[in-house]
């Protein structure tokens, strides 16, 4: 029998070379025609990242209705491109589009994005083809494509192109585990990489099959968030019996607070009899989770997705069922929704592989606990302190807490980058940035309760990038005093998104950083030794962003989040010229006064009247007979303008507080003798 493998180089895959070229790993990075190399980025002394050269013109095309392989081939056909000089900028939807008009430098729309295949391939060495049996083997080609200055290519893409092949992986990973191929990758490939920098991307993403027509089978009609509705529901799914399989989503009834679908255990049972049964995170699970889309499992060994993340299990009834139900353990805000009709599709995950390509990065995909966190453990022991991992981390919530703590542990920080588009063009794009901190408004300290609300996620570049694109540009902004956190490293990864956000802030708009400082990161899991440099490396760049406030984080125990002090406070204090610190702490509370105050985050979900009640309980005990603080931290997924208007609205209304914004919020706290304390202290 003919392998597919031999048939595509039989066919003229390997065009150029009389047979597909098998991995070399010792192979040096390519050098020819201008293809390996550094190329036009700089890194300057202290920088978290590099700069790329000036842009004279900007190449833009729509990528957004290519296939994921098509935007792939672009994808690092960008990098390899851009690594001399930024020449293509790529929409891959819509928030994308926003930012041209924000760069300074001529553009020319490009109609059909493939004929920059044939203006740019002669710039690229040739292809590294992935192995699509092997997902982990798209980010193996990518680190190559950047050490090679190569794209990465499906077989079938490099085929029609006629690409010349530099390295073929299929086959050279078959049967290997996850943890196997980025070991390989670790010892052959890592030496050569660029260390100044560790990035992790998902090798492919789930793609929503349009026109997928859904029957809701079940819905909680009430916001219920305290599991008072746990129960073992029976969901009927004869109705959709007919094809191979029936697909069930469960996702959140409401998707602005925070308590979506929340699954304990399922049973499949057909004509009566159970045929499967399983929890979230077991092996079984695995075999009927066809997507996570967001979900996280919880310390319950539940299976939870709020907002808009959602997951779909598929089950497959034996021939001839007659009768299907789902037994299903669950609770919280749940609707569960049926399909046969396949929902997804898979495909490359392609956003910012063109930074990757460009800067020679190494690329993981890398769960931080078991086998696979030894590794990454590993990886980051390999590095200098203050190396920025960008990219996320597997396993979502769970991979987040996770992931950033071990990070931190290995005096590495995080940013957060894996949707961040066009990098390769945006560290190009100079913008004068305003480096003096904006002026504080004087009060008289009275006896009223001090409200300052803050708008977080501004430590992730993608989110700086597109969500707040949306939130800055909603009509209601402005109308409420906000502090809206953003990423001192624009600074250095795109100049010109900070530069908008500084020229058109209203006065009721404050700029502050995101957590922690110069990247993401748990102060309080920096090994002691290290944790100036942190610090330092932050004092830095919020002096040169004109941020005097942080939002930060510490680390965790089994109770919570640990308040921050000791060394870590007094590490911010050596280190910046900071005027407070908003710490997310749902205790909320004033933790530490004094020449650096730090207040914890109070947090409610809902609107504007829910999250109003929640600081009604929450200074209950307030007598009037001295000022009160309290930071309210909005959840910017769930919470916008007009919530954060409407809640503004309300205080007023109220009389008994005061809403300002968080430099004036820290002054006036700077001038009380004796501050409040946590609430957690509290009798």
């Amino acid at each position: 029998m003919v392998s597919r493998r031999t048939f595509l180089s039989a066919a003229g895959l390997a065009t150029g070379s009389a047979a597909t070229v098998w991995l070399d790993p010792t192979a040096p990075p390519a050098t020819a025609g201008g293809h390996g190399g550094r190329g036009g980025l700089s890194w300057r002394r202290g920088r978290l990242l590099p700069r790329f050269a000036r842009p004279k013109l900007l190449q833009i095309a729509d990528i957004e209705p290519l296939t994921g392989d098509e935007q792939l081939l672009l994808g690092t056909l960008q990098g390899v491109v851009n690594r001399r000089r930024p020449e293509l900028y790529l929409y891959y939807d819509q928030a994308d589009r926003a930012w041209p008009e924000a760069l300074d430098v001529p553009q020319r729309t490009v109609s059909d994005p493939l004929s920059l295949l044939d203006d740019y391939l002669d710039r690229a060495a040739g292809a590294i083809v992935y192995d699509p049996d092997v997902r982990e083997s798209i980010n193996v080609a990518t680190t190559l494509a950047g050490l090679r200055g190569a794209v990465v290519a499906s077989p079938d893409l490099a085929q029609a192109h006629g690409l010349d092949v530099v390295e073929d992986l299929r086959g050279q990973f078959t049967g290997w585990s996850k943890v196997d191929v980025y070991r390989w990758q670790l010892e052959q490939l890592w030496p050569d990489c660029e260390q100044r920098l560790i990035t992790g991307l998902p090798p492919t993403r789930v793609v929503e099959v349009e026109d997928v027509t859904w029957r809701e089978v079940a819905r909680e009609s009430e916001q219920v968030r305290d599991e008072s509705n746990r129960g073992v529901y029976t969901l009927d799914l004869s109705p959709d019996l007919g094809d191979e399989a029936v697909y069930v989503r469960f996702g959140d009834a409401f998707d602005n607070d925070g308590w979506g679908a929340s699954v304990a255990s399922v049973r499949v049972v057909a004509d009566g009899v159970d045929v499967s049964s399983f929890t979230p995170g077991s092996p079984e699970e695995a075999e009927h989770l066809l997507e996570g889309g967001g979900s996280s499992v919880g310390g319950q060994n539940n299976r939870f997705a709020d907002g808009g993340n959602f997951f779909v299990y598929r089950v497959v009834p034996p021939e001839g069922t007659q009768s299907l139900q789902l037994v299903v353990e669950m609770w919280n805000q749940y609707v569960v929704s049926a399909t046969t009709t396949a929902p997804i599709r898979v495909e490359p995950f392609t956003i910012f592989r063109d930074y990757v390509v460009a800067t020679q990065a190494m690329v993981v995909w890398l769960d931080p606990n078991g086998e696979e966190g030894e590794l990454l453990t590993e990886i980051m022991a390999d590095t200098r302190a203050t190396t920025p991992y960008l990219g996320w981390f597997s396993n979502d919530v769970a991979g987040e807490w996770g992931g950033v703590d071990l990070a931190a542990t290995q005096s590495v920080e995080v940013l957060p980058a894996d949707y961040f588009a066009n990098g390769s063009v945006l560290g190009g794009v100079p913008a004068r940035i305003d480096s003096r901190p904006p002026r504080v408004s004087r009060r008289s300290l009275e006896n009223t309760v001090y409200v300052t609300m803050t708008v977080g996620e501004g430590d992730n570049l993608q989110y700086c990038q597109r969500y707040m694109r949306t939130l800055w540009d909603d009509p209601a902004r402005g109308e409420a005093p906000t502090n809206w956190t953003i990423s001192p490293v624009l600074a250095d990864a795109a100049p010109s998104i900070y530069r908008y956000y500084q020229q058109t802030a209203t006065e009721n708009d404050l700029l502050i950083c995101g957590p922690s400082g110069a990247g993401y990161t748990y102060g309080g899991s920096w090994p002691e030794a290290d944790l100036d440099a942190y610090t330092a490396l932050t004092g830095r760049y919020l002096k040169e962003t004109g941020l005097d406030l942080v939002y930060a984080y510490n680390n965790r125990d089994d109770e919570g989040w640990i308040p921050i002090g000791g060394t870590v406070l007094e590490s911010y204090r050596r280190n910046t010229e900071l005027r407070g610190i908003f710490q997310s702490w749902e205790g909320g509370g004033v933790i530490a006064g004094g020449p650096l105050p730090v207040v914890g985050h109070l947090n409610a979900p809902g609107d504007g009247a829910e999250y109003k009640a929640a600081l009604d309980d929450y200074i209950a005990d307030w007598d009037g007979t001295r000022p009160w603080f309290v930071s309210a931290g909005i959840l910017a997924w769930n919470q916008g303008p007009a919530e954060i208007a409407e809640l503004h609205r309300l205080l007023v209304e109220d009389g008994r507080y005061t809403v300002v914004l968080g430099n004036t919020f820290f002054d006036l706290l700077r001038r009380v003798d004796d501050p409040q304390p946590p609430a957690a202290e509290r009798g």
